[in-house]
Order: structure tokens, then C-alpha cells, then sequence
């Protein structure tokens, strides 16, 4: 699964994603129409190239509220108590519209999915012998918290979301493992694809056009494989991303035809950085990209971003944010933080990319939540 776990505690949320949370063979997956909704915001026809100035949106102790995203009308942030209280703010009147606190033994899991009248928040107890996912969706005009419908329901805690758009796995009568893409607003769905047990489907990543996910077959066997497949959001079935290494594709992204992946295998010294790969269309040979942190490439607007990481002499990690669209010959970099601050990995709303950044060596300690445009 991927790594999005909730801010509650420094170490939860700054946790960079890397393999043991989203490739897990320690078992069975978890507990799978009408045409597919479309997404809510499109990409402007023209992307404008020139480096972003980003903004800062938030500035917080280590151990305050933390930004889960930020749309048009409210903003989503998440407390460091231990189940992660999650708070939506109407921007303009300064008002809390919803406190969500999870049950007792539930944590809150990022991300909140949200538009401009609906949210879904997911809580989850993974601890001891029933463990459970529970899905809620507020209403944005009331404050008023009801179930998800006839939605099939959410077995992994993976959830990948565009705006009111989200894509999630979930366990069919067949008791396979399926990939379900959903309207926040309808609370219409169509299953994508599916995998028999004890394989199973992982990594959501929603962009304006399509999504984008992993596939798990064989998990605890030598013949294990791990690919990567992308669906449009206007119906089709899903197809395969050929891989540059066989059978280790971990996660990517996809917008406008354009894919980037990475692949990394179990035996990689370092689970934490992946190898990065680019093709420019369905046929386009793959392109290389170099190393990328696991688990934190993107598409927002027509971009596709991701993060890197460096480590310097004295062993102190530094991470970047790249971006590549259609046209550009190689990726632009749009962040280079300084030694000792670290990111979370980012999300995207309203064609608008945040990311958290973290600086532990500082006295106090803080985070900041820092945003830039993807048009």
C-alpha cells in the first residue's frame, strides 16, 4: 500500500513512502457499473513552463496541525494527537465546518478527498486481531456526516484522488481484489480491473484523465510480480505500462498519454529511492530519469512531479521536486531544500501541488506547508 499514512507524530508524517508499507507479502489482501465519473477540474490547454514561485500556506509547530490539502473553498488539516483529528475550514468565513475525531483504537489516514460540497475521511484500525477500514462523507453546507451509498467498500487504506475524483481497492464477491474508481458528488463507481487472491491491487494515483495503479500477483512465491497499468477515466480497460526491468514496477502517474514510473526489487540495498522512467505515449520507448524517492510521483494539472533525494558527505539527506510535461526535453526542478529538511509527499488539488516541509534541526522544530501551481 502506499505510504500516506496520517500525520499524527513527526515520524508518521514525514516518513518519505518506501516498500515495506506498500509492497506487503505478509498475507492475504484485504477485504471489491455505471460508466466512469468525470473528474472535476481539467487541465488548462496551455501549460506554462516557466519555474513556480511557491507559497507559503501554513507554519506550524512538529506537533501541531499539519496541512492535508487546501481547496478553493476550505481547508484540511490534521492534528499530532494520536488518532489524528482532522479539521475543515471554511477559508472565507474562518469557521470550522467539521471536527472529525476517529473512534477509540481508529487513526485518521490521508488523503481527505474533497470538493466544493463534500469530503470523504477514512479511518483505520490496523491494530490487533479486527482490523477494519471506515469511510465517512460530510456534508460541506451542514457540517452533517453520512456513509459512502452503494459503494463498494474500501478494503485497502489506499486512497489516490483528483479533486472530487478517487480510485480505491476493494474485495468482489469473487473475492478478488479490485480497483474502483468513484464520484465524490454522485457516489457512482465503476470497478476498473481486478486480481485474483491472494494477489491484490495497490498504489491509486488519480490524475485529470486517467489512473493509474500496481498490480500484485503470486505475492508470496518466487514468481512474485509487481507491474504497473493505467485506465482512462472516460472507460476502457485497463493496460499494462511495459516495464525496463521485469516484474518490479512500484507506482507512477499518468496525464495526456504520458506515463512516468519507477521499479525497485526487494534485494535494492535502498527500498527508499527507485529508479525513474518516462514514456511520452503508449508505444514511446522508455525513457530513464534517474533515482526517485519511492512512492511520491504525481500528476497535477499536465504536470507529473516527483521527489528526489540526496544525501551528502556527512550523511544529511536533502530532497528536490522535479516536474516534466509534454514538450519539455528533460525535467525541470522546481524545489531544492536545504540540508535537513525533510518533505512529505505531495498532493494535489484545483491544479495546485502541496507539499510539507519539515525542519528538524531547528529550535523550535517546525513544519511548513508550501504550495505551487501545476498550469
Amino acid at each position: 500500500m502506499r505510504r500516506t499514512t496520517v500525520a499524527v507524530g513527526v515520524l508518521l508524517l514525514l516518513g518519505v513512502a518506501g516498500c515495506s508499507s506498500s509492497d506487503n507479502t505478509s498475507g492475504k489482501p484485504p477485504v471489491g457499473t455505471p460508466p466512469p465519473p468525470p473528474s472535476s477540474a481539467t487541465p488548462p490547454a496551455q501549460t506554462n513552463t516557466a519555474v513556480p514561485v511557491w507559497a507559503k500556506v501554513l507554519r506550524q509547530p512538529v506537533d501541531g496541525q499539519h496541512l492535508v490539502t487546501q481547496q478553493r473553498k476550505y481547508v484540511v488539516t490534521r492534528g499530532s494527537d494520536e488518532a489524528g483529528t482532522t479539521t475543515i475550514a471554511d477559508k472565507s468565513r474562518k469557521k470550522v465546518i467539521v471536527r472529525h475525531v476517529p473512534a477509540k483504537g481508529f487513526v485518521a489516514q490521508s488523503p481527505v478527498v474533497i470538493d466544493d460540497n463534500w469530503a470523504l475521511i477514512e479511518d483505520i484500525r490496523s491494530e490487533g486481531s479486527d482490523p477494519e477500514i471506515r469511510v465517512v462523507r460530510y456534508d460541506l453546507g451542514t457540517g452533517r456526516v453520512g456513509g459512502i451509498g452503494k459503494l463498494p467498500r474500501v478494503s485497502e487504506p489506499e486512497i489516490g484522488a483528483y479533486d472530487g475524483t478517487f480510485a480505491y481497492s476493494s474485495t468482489d464477491a469473487k473475492n478478488r481484489s479490485c480497483l474502483v474508481v468513484a464520484s465524490l458528488a454522485e457516489l457512482s463507481s465503476r470497478t476498473v480491473a481486478c486480481v485474483a487472491a491472494p494477489g491484490y491491487i495497490a498504489d491509486p494515483v488519480v490524475s485529470a484523465d486517467s489512473v493509474t495503479f500496481s498490480e500484485i500477483t503470486a505475492p508470496e512465491t518466487a514468481g512474485r510480480c509487481k507491474r504497473v497499468l493505467i485506465a482512462s477515466l472516460s472507460g476502457g480497460p485497463a493496460r499494462p505500462v511495459p516495464a525496463a526491468t521485469k516484474c518490479i514496477q512500484w507506482s507512477g502517474a499518468s496525464v495526456g498519454g504520458a506515463t512516468i514510473w519507477s521499479e525497485v526489487a526487494a534485494s535494492d540495498p535502498d527500498q527508499y529511492q527507485s529508479k525513474a522512467y518516462l514514456r511520452e505515449s503508449a508505444d514511446a520507448p522508455a525513457r530513464a530519469l534517474g533515482a526517485v524517492a519511492t512512492d511520491t510521483i504525481l500528476a497535477c494539472g499536465n504536470w507529473i512531479l516527483w521527489e528526489t533525494r540526496t544525501v551528502g558527505a556527512s550523511g544529511e539527506e536533502s530532497f528536490q521536486i522535479n516536474r516534466w510535461t509534454a514538450g519539455l526535453a528533460k525535467p525541470q526542478r522546481i524545489y531544492t531544500g536545504k540540508p535537513g529538511i525533510a518533505l512529505t509527499p505531495m498532493t494535489c488539488q484545483d491544479n495546485t501541488v502541496y507539499v510539507e516541509a519539515a525542519d528538524l534541526s531547528a529550535s523550535p522544530t517546525y513544519t511548513e506547508a508550501i504550495s505551487a501551481p501545476a498550469s
